[in-house]
């Protein structure tokens, strides 16, 4: 409930990643207490989709960013030929880039591509129902894109942990 009204304000104003990381870092010393974990629970345990012990929080980092993403990428995907022509502008500090996020997240869905689908399960040969990136079109390359930075994030945390 909290999480979609604070989202908004950062998703239209020009906030920096930095300013999202101290309100989330005070939220997170709240959420510790009312939770009543240890203060040495790291982020990692709270907000890790790979991890053995997952609460189910939302990071509002990683919201900020795949909302910054979106945006960008219904900018530059957009109808109107206007709004085509001016390259967007979104400021989101020096600390991350949203250009450049969105832009390695679609060399790495195409990486992907190119690699193949492993086997992972016992199905066998061509039960995936996986979707390419050059297949894809609009919003599911968008949401393929946003995918692919939320698991940026994710990978973040375990090497957080892992250090």
């Amino acid at each position: 409930m909290l999480i979609p009204k604070l989202l908004w304000p950062l998703l239209v104003y020009k906030i920096c990643s930095t300013t999202v990381e101290v309100k989330e870092a005070n939220i997170n010393k709240f959420t510790r207490r009312w939770l009543g974990v240890p203060p040495g629970l790291t982020d990692v345990a709270m907000y890790c989709c790979k991890a053995n012990l997952r609460l189910p929080l939302k990071s509002i980092l990683e919201e900020y960013k795949c909302d910054k993403a979106r945006l960008l990428s219904l900018l530059e995907d957009s109808e109107d030929p206007v709004v085509k022509t001016v390259q967007p502008t979104i400021k989101t500090g020096r600390k991350w880039k949203v250009v450049e996020a969105v832009d390695e997240a679609k060399e790495c869905l195409k990486i992907k591509e190119v690699i193949g689908q492993s086997q992972t399960d016992r199905k066998g040969l061509g039960s995936s129902t996986a979707k390419w990136w050059s297949k894809a079109e609009g919003k599911e390359k968008r949401d393929m894109a946003i995918n692919e930075i939320r698991l940026n994030e994710d990978s973040r945390r375990v090497r957080k942990a892992v250090q």
